[in-house]
């Protein structure tokens, strides 16, 4: 079996390249806007169901990685992101697109815990 090594293959400029042209932050920030600062049909880690949960207007996001990969003969791009308000951490986000750049996924980790019994001010839920 041959054995193949990447560490010099030009896949990895070629990713170099993509990732520094994108601004992660804008991808986050449109997101949001396009969801209204709503997350529909939430489940938490305890199996506790939310109709819907209202994210702050001042919401920040900090990007903690980013990786490709290659599902089949699909290709795509993930973001992760750190969600903060007044320096509390919110949660997760994960953004994924396509070689588009058009959203096919997303998932959401929010600290509910952090958020009970009382949430920061410009986050609601509805149960």
């Amino acid at each position: 079996m041959r054995q193949l090594q990447l560490k010099n293959h030009p896949i990895w400029q070629g990713l170099t390249e993509v990732l520094k042209n994108l601004d992660a932050n804008y991808l986050l920030t449109e997101h949001l806007e396009l969801c209204n600062y709503k997350i529909c049909g939430y489940w938490d880690e305890q199996d506790e169901y939310y109709e819907e949960i209202t994210l702050p207007r001042s919401l920040s996001g900090e990007l903690i990685s980013n990786s490709i990969g290659v599902t089949g003969p699909k290709r795509w791009i993930k973001f992760k992101f750190s969600l903060k308000h007044n320096s509390q951490n919110l949660g997760e986000l994960t953004l994924i697109h396509d070689e588009n750049m058009e959203l096919i996924d997303e998932n959401w980790q929010i600290n509910i815990k952090t958020l009970n019994p009382k949430p920061p001010e410009g986050v609601s839920f509805v149960v």
